[in-house]
C-alpha cells in the first residue's frame, strides 16, 4: 500500500531548549499506518551565505574557529537570518560586508541547502556577489569573538573547488556554494535565481 499522499502532523511539541541561535524541541508526528513517532529538531531562523566573485574570477574565503567540531574551517562569508523580517539578499550583503569588507554591486541567488534535515530545519541560502567593491576603511565593521582572529583570502574558483574535492573545505553551505558556481559560470550564468526569489517552503 503506498503512503506517498500521507500528511505527517505534529499531535504536540515540548521543548527541551531554548538557546540565543536555535531551539530544541520533541515533537510527536503522525506516521504513515495510523502510529506516531518522536523527533526531535533543532529549530534555527535560517542563514545566508556568499560566493563573492571578483573579476579576476576569484572567491572570497574565510577560515574561521567553529566550536562544535573543534577547529579552524575554511567557509563563504555567512551570516544567520536573525533579524524580523530582514531580506535574505539584505542579508547577505551585510554578512560580506562585515566579514570581507566588500560590497556587492550585484547578488543572484545560486542554490538552497538544508543543513542537515535530519535534525534541523536550518535552510541556507547560497548568495553569488559581483562587481566588488571595498568598504572604505573607517566604515569597516569591528570582529570581536571567534571573528577577531578571521584569516580572509581569495582564491580562483576552481582552485576553491579543488579544496571541496580533496576534503579541504568541509562546511556544507560552502561545499554547495562553491559547486553551484563553477557550475553556473560553465552554464554562462543562465541558471541564477533572481536575488527576491522566495525561499523554498
Amino acid at each position: 500500500m503506498s503512503t506517498a499522499g500521507h500528511r505527517y502532523q505534529v499531535r504536540s511539541r515540548v521543548e527541551r531548549y531554548r538557546g540565543r541561535i536555535f531551539d530544541v524541541v520533541t515533537d510527536e508526528v503522525t506516521m504513515p499506518g495510523g502510529g506516531t513517532a518522536l523527533r526531535d529538531c533543532a529549530r534555527h531562523p535560517g542563514a545566508v551565505s556568499v560566493v563573492a566573485l571578483d573579476e579576476a574570477g576569484r572567491v572570497v574565503l574565510i577560515r574561521q574557529y567553529r566550536h562544535p567540531v573543534g577547529r579552524h574551517l575554511w567557509e563563504l562569508p555567512a551570516g544567520l537570518l536573525d533579524i524580523a523580517g530582514e531580506d535574505p539578499a539584505a542579508a547577505a550583503g551585510r554578512e560580506l560586508a562585515e566579514e570581507a569588507d566588500l560590497n556587492a554591486g550585484r547578488l543572484d541567488v545560486l542554490v538552497d541547502v538544508h543543513s542537515s534535515p535530519g535534525f534541523t530545519n536550518e535552510l541556507v541560502r547560497v548568495f553569488l556577489a559581483r562587481d566588488l567593491t571595498e568598504v572604505p576603511v573607517g566604515r569597516r565593521h569591528g570582529r570581536a569573538e571567534e571573528e577577531a582572529d578571521l584569516q580572509i583570502v581569495q582564491v580562483a574558483l576552481d582552485e576553491a573547488v579543488e579544496m571541496v574535492l580533496a576534503g579541504e573545505i568541509t562546511n556544507a553551505a560552502t561545499v554547495a556554494g562553491l559547486l553551484a558556481a563553477a557550475r553556473a559560470r560553465d552554464g554562462g550564468w543562465t541558471a541564477l535565481r533572481r536575488a527576491g526569489t522566495p525561499l523554498p517552503r
